[in-house]
């Protein structure tokens, strides 16, 4: 399941679902700003103490490809790392995969922009931060399905 990266892992509850029984597109969204937001927890720790440092995180750009389908009960684990560091943005890419299974199910792609907390105005990544981005949480699972591993 884990090659390596920081992983959120997820059970499809059966309202996330539509008239064809499968994910209704719309709740990757979801998974992937859940599973990124334990992702940064994990590397940054606690969201207000960002704040607190005077800077702020906003998404300008989300794309998702999907690759097959997922169900009613199905575990997925969310594979979460950072595929860009640049000057002011970032980027994660979160492969959804069921959690028994290699193949890749849906993979999004989402872009941050750095901003001053209080003016919204881009900033430059505080290089501490870019550390912590490069290293990530390799082989980190964060667990709110209720599997054992």
């Amino acid at each position: 399941m884990n090659n390596g990266h920081f992983t959120y892992l997820l059970r499809v509850r059966y309202s996330e679902c539509d008239a064809q029984k499968v994910v209704f597109n719309g709740r990757y969204s979801d998974y992937a700003d859940i599973a990124v937001g334990e992702f940064m927890r994990a590397i940054w720790g606690d969201y207000n103490e960002l704040l607190n440092a005077g800077f702020d995180n906003q998404v300008v750009s989300y794309a998702i490809n999907w690759q097959g389908p997922a169900h009613f009960d199905d575990v997925l684990a969310c594979e979460v790392y950072a595929k860009h560091i640049g000057n002011t943005s970032f980027s994660f890419s979160v492969d959804f995969k069921r959690v028994d299974q290699e193949q890749t199910i849906a993979q999004a792609e989402i872009v941050y922009v750095m901003v001053d907390a209080s003016t919204h105005e881009k900033k430059p990544i505080p290089a501490h931060l870019k550390v912590l981005l490069e290293k990530g949480a390799s082989g980190m699972v964060v667990n709110h399905a209720g599997v054992k591993l």
